[in-house]
């Protein structure tokens, strides 16, 4: 009895051990080693996992018979005509953290296994739903998300192992490729980072770290300086600067801002208001730059009240002097912006600011312009 019982647990060992074998055999062999490669596209991560297979002396023989063509019956699985893998072993995996465009055209955030239909001339990118199958085997065209057709591209270095990299970055797009052997298969992907960064706003102005004067006016202020979401950076800069909390309503960050935001929105009067009630609340330096502002926004008699009010708080101040000198130039006041110019001159605290007043003072005696 204790012999068969010995043999029955000898032969059970086996058949799990042997049972084992297809998770053994996913171990690295060397040649097809694991990868995970990733990067954030405006404010969306993008990750790829996908296995490393080499070209392990296969020069020529990757692309068109490694890599089969197009789409092909693999003799098994459910024997579909389907495209590589775009990789080794299990599928590989592509994930968006937030919605994206590849080459143009808009995929969901999430994951999707990455195929492609090789092809030298143009060859198809396919992102499907199904992510969890062996390679291809099980491919099937009804659970894809998206096709895009991309053309491939000749390398001048060999790729020993296939690699995926991201390239060409801007502030919302990338260029992800994949690379093996002498071919190298882009597709753009991009973002809608004003829409990203908005709602990431959003969320921040709703709890402690943003829900405050500071944090709200720093979400006013972006969406003035990119044109987008105005009404609601109006309600954000309201807010900041209001009595009620978490308002300041000595902030001239925030006044000023609400101020340009409804100049932006066509409410002239009701900015010129808040202009008015802003202005005490300005030290010498931020008069001056919001009068810059003003200038830039060709709001140039706005400015010139703005730098008249800076002078008249600080007269003998350098930056008030430039400031005028700067306002009464905007309005087309050449000669009266020269003697605040000079005046400035020997107040320079250093030989960069002497030198720049020295270069309004030469343009001003021409009549011309310093802004």
């Amino acid at each position: 009895m204790k012999q068969y019982i010995f043999l029955l647990s000898a032969s059970l060992f086996t058949f799990f051990s042997s049972a084992q074998v297809p998770y053994n055999a996913a171990i690295p062999n060397g040649y097809t080693k694991k990868a995970v490669v990733s990067e954030q596209v405006g404010l969306a991560q993008v990750s790829i996992t996908y296995h490393r297979p080499a070209v392990n002396g296969r020069v020529g023989k990757i692309w068109g018979q490694v890599v089969h063509k197009g789409f092909t019956d693999q003799g098994f699985g459910d024997r579909r005509p389907a495209p590589w893998r775009a990789g080794a072993n299990e599928n590989t995996i592509i994930e968006f953290q937030d919605d994206v465009k590849v080459e143009g055209q808009a995929l969901p955030k999430g994951k999707y296994g990455l195929f492609i239909a090789y092809d030298s001339l143009e060859s198809i990118v396919i992102f499907s739903k199904r992510i969890d199958a062996w390679g291809s085997f099980f491919y099937n065209e009804k659970e894809d998300a998206l096709r895009v057709k991309v053309k491939p591209v000749v390398v001048d270095k060999s790729v020993e192992h296939l690699k995926y990299e991201f390239s060409n970055p801007t502030l919302n797009s990338a260029v992800v490729a994949l690379s093996w052997e002498k071919l190298s298969i882009p597709f753009k992907i991009e973002v809608d980072y004003l829409k990203q960064q908005f709602n990431a706003l959003v969320a921040e102005s709703q709890n402690p770290r943003g829900f405050t004067s500071q944090g709200l006016n720093i979400a006013a202020n972006w969406c003035l300086q990119n044109n987008y979401e105005l009404e609601k950076a109006l309600v954000w800069s309201t807010l900041a600067s209001g009595n009620a909390f978490p308002g300041d309503p000595t902030s001239f960050a925030a006044l000023s801002t609400k101020a340009a935001i409804l100049e932006k929105l066509g409410k002239g009067d009701e900015s010129a208001a808040v202009i008015k009630t802003a202005l005490p609340f300005g030290n010498v330096g931020q008069l001056q730059q919001f009068g810059r502002q003003l200038i830039v926004a060709k709001k140039n008699k706005a400015a010139l009240e703005v730098f008249q009010f800076n002078y008249n708080k600080n007269p003998e101040h350098f930056v008030a002097l430039t400031g005028m000198a700067r306002g009464l130039s905007a309005n087309g006041e050449y000669a009266k912006a020269l003697e605040f110019a000079n005046k400035a001159l020997p107040l320079a605290p250093n030989d960069a600011a002497k030198q720049a007043v020295q270069g309004m003072v030469e343009k001003l005696k021409v009549g011309k312009d310093i802004n």
